[in-house]
């Protein structure tokens, strides 16, 4: 059974998110689901894009480098994907043409119909049958999400092998949700429905029927919106849906439950339940009743919406990174932190820094930008002792950065690539290290605290890395001899990987509860760059000690200072494993000991002590 996910309007309109819902809905009803992502760009995979343009790349445990969605998807349905899931226009042109190359096709003009999506259609039917929660046999249920918005040029094969692909299946195994965007224009707040009428005409235009039509809007649909939409859209009007915003993303599929949609989507594809559906009366929701087989998730709503509105103060954490003008580059970092809040049930604040404001202003700069200012005043009728300038001054900018830092409870410098802003890096490094805050570094976020340490404790002033300084005196951060130096697409050490704890008092071994018996954790890494075995002893002596390596004992993986509350480091991404329901321990480790140092000034530790106890941080 296939769930076809679209989007028309805009982009960003939530696909993903309402794609991933009904997949968990549908889990939590006992069928076994797996999901496709489709992204029309030329790109093989997400690896060479920038944050700034794309978010984060997801990595997976096969290394594939993924979409964003690929993350919501392992988050909200318990899976474990492969890079095969997400589907590119590049990855489907690659292998055509090099089926070309080798003969394949016996001489025939290779064409987009049939050949594109002819592929495209067996790349689901194969990806759909293969098992991603590790019971043997095939998945009950695809959901497949068709990024961009309909109409878009670069989606056009996709669109065409997919009008295909329901008469392949059977058009009772293939059920369409399309998701478009209600309005309300103007102070009258009349919900518009002609952007969701012109396409969804657009969509049937292209072969393409909706079954479902999901309207994305700030309030419930009205019952003639409804009945509106219906009649332009051909469809009943209890197949028009409802998704309006919501206090947190735990709450989507609630709401899918309150509007129908699981009904409605069983009845399409001619299912019946695997799960009776119990009922248990909800008190804190506006949702009347909630299925037991959907408490969970309810319940973790709730847990959420509570902390919201907690009146204890937040545990607040600075997020010094180099993209922090899209959060979307950080996405499993955040959903790692607020998995760690959810556990600890603490509310949780995150102070962006961008890493450049930190760093410190050349005095020829600071000189310039202050005769500019004296420039503008002069210039400027309106200027005087009133005169605001909209920009914020780098002085003032480096100021409320450096006032963000001081003021927060913990300090997380996450990943990245390239030379800028790694100076401010090393100086949040710096500051958590010398003042006792409790700090995690992620892949770069380690390498940069092995960098400060060689420099503020060793005394080797011009340590760096390879990656932005070759020519270092002390080069504490090297490239990995087995890495490409002239390809960048799929080429850095990715994928999940075994960590050896050869330290097992450690803060991080406890919080992974390894024991001699058990001491490899797997997590997914994504870098081409690692700690210069070369020194590794020198800054043992010192007291930041490597607790976690390889096989090998070659390649650093996680570091502690052992003078310290919670300085820790690792080479991996511990947040692509994180879920809501299983938090990443160095991020509950992180908010823990935030948690810890709020008691040393007198707060309450009467709830801490057990949850120290559950993550084994005496």
């Amino acid at each position: 059974k296939y769930v076809l996910v679209t989007g028309g309007v805009l982009s960003g309109i939530g696909k993903g998110i309402i794609a991933s819902s009904t997949g968990m809905i549908l889990k939590a009803m006992g069928f076994r689901v797996t999901s496709i992502k489709i992204d029309p760009y030329l790109n093989i995979d997400a690896g060479t894009m920038s944050p700034f343009e794309h978010g984060e790349v997801f990595v997976l445990d096969d290394g594939g480098e993924v979409d964003l969605d690929l993350g919501n998807y392992e988050r909200f349905l318990g899976v474990t994907l492969t890079r095969d899931n997400n589907i590119t226009t590049g990855k489907i042109y690659n292998y055509v043409i090099e089926k070309e190359r080798r003969g394949n096709y016996l001489g025939k003009t290779v064409q987009v119909v049939p050949h594109i999506c002819d592929e495209i259609q067996a790349w689901i039917e194969r990806v759909a049958n293969v098992s991603v929660d590790g019971v043997e046999g095939s998945p009950d249920v695809c959901i497949i999400e068709l990024g961009g918005t309909v109409g878009d040029i670069e989606s056009m094969p996709f669109i065409e092998a997919l009008r295909q692909f329901q008469f392949r299946v059977g058009t009772d195994n293939f059920c369409l949700l399309h998701v478009s965007l209600v309005p309300v224009i103007g102070v009258v707040g009349e919900q518009k429905t002609k952007p969701t009428q012109a396409t969804v005409r657009e969509l049937r235009a292209l072969g393409l029927s909706p079954d479902i039509v999901v309207c994305r809007s700030q309030l419930p649909l009205t019952t003639d919106t409804k009945r509106k939409i219906s009649s332009f859209c051909h469809v009943q009007p209890e197949n028009v849906v409802s998704v309006h915003d919501v206090s947190n993303i735990y709450g989507v599929p609630l709401l899918l439950h309150h509007q129908g949609l699981p009904n409605l989507v069983l009845a399409r594809l001619h299912l019946s339940r695997h799960h009776h559906h119990r009922s248990s009366l909800s008190s804190s929701s506006n949702l009347e009743l909630i299925p037991t087989w959907l408490a969970d998730w309810h319940q973790l709503s709730v847990n959420l919406d509570e902390m919201q509105k907690s009146t204890i103060a937040p545990i607040r954490i600075a997020m010094v990174g180099k993209y922090t003008g899209l959060s979307d580059s950080y996405l499993s970092v955040i959903k790692a932190l607020e998995h760690a809040s959810l556990e600890i049930k603490r509310r949780l604040v995150i102070d962006w820094v961008e890493a450049t404001d930190l760093e410190d202003i050349p005095s020829d700069e600071s000189q310039h930008h202050q005769q500019h200012h004296i420039c503008e005043a002069d210039r400027n009728p309106l200027a005087g002792s009133g005169y605001i300038d909209i920009e914020p001054s780098r002085e003032e900018k480096r100021e409320k950065a450096w006032k963000t830092l001081k003021e927060v409870h913990g300090i997380l410098v996450p990943g990245g690539f390239g030379d800028r802003g790694v100076e401010g890096m090393i100086l949040a490094s710096s500051f958590a290290r010398s003042s006792g805050k409790p700090y995690l570094g992620i892949c770069l976020g380690m390498q940069v605290a092995v960098i400060e340490f060689a420099r503020g404790v060793l005394g080797w002033k011009t340590a760096n890395s390879e990656e932005f300084n070759k020519q270092a005196d002390h080069s504490v951060v090297i490239f990995m001899p087995e890495i490409s130096k002239t390809h960048m697409g799929a080429t850095m050490r990715l994928g999940s990987r075994e960590t050896i704890f050869r330290r097992h008092d450690s803060k991080l071994a406890k919080l992974y509860n390894v024991s001699p018996e058990n001491s490899i954790i797997e997590e997914r890494h994504r870098h081409r760059y690692e700690v210069n075995p070369s020194y590794v002893k020198n800054m043992e002596e010192k007291g930041l000690m490597f607790v976690g390596t390889d096989k090998e004992g070659v390649r650093m993986g996680v570091l502690e200072l052992s003078s310290h509350d919670y300085f820790v480091g690792t080479q991996f991404h511990p947040e692509f494993k994180s879920r809501p329901r299983h938090p990443s321990p160095p991020f509950v480790g992180l908010l823990l000991a935030c948690w810890r140092q709020e008691i040393k000034k007198n707060l309450n530790e009467g709830a801490l002590g057990p949850m120290f106890e559950k993550w084994h941080m005496s």
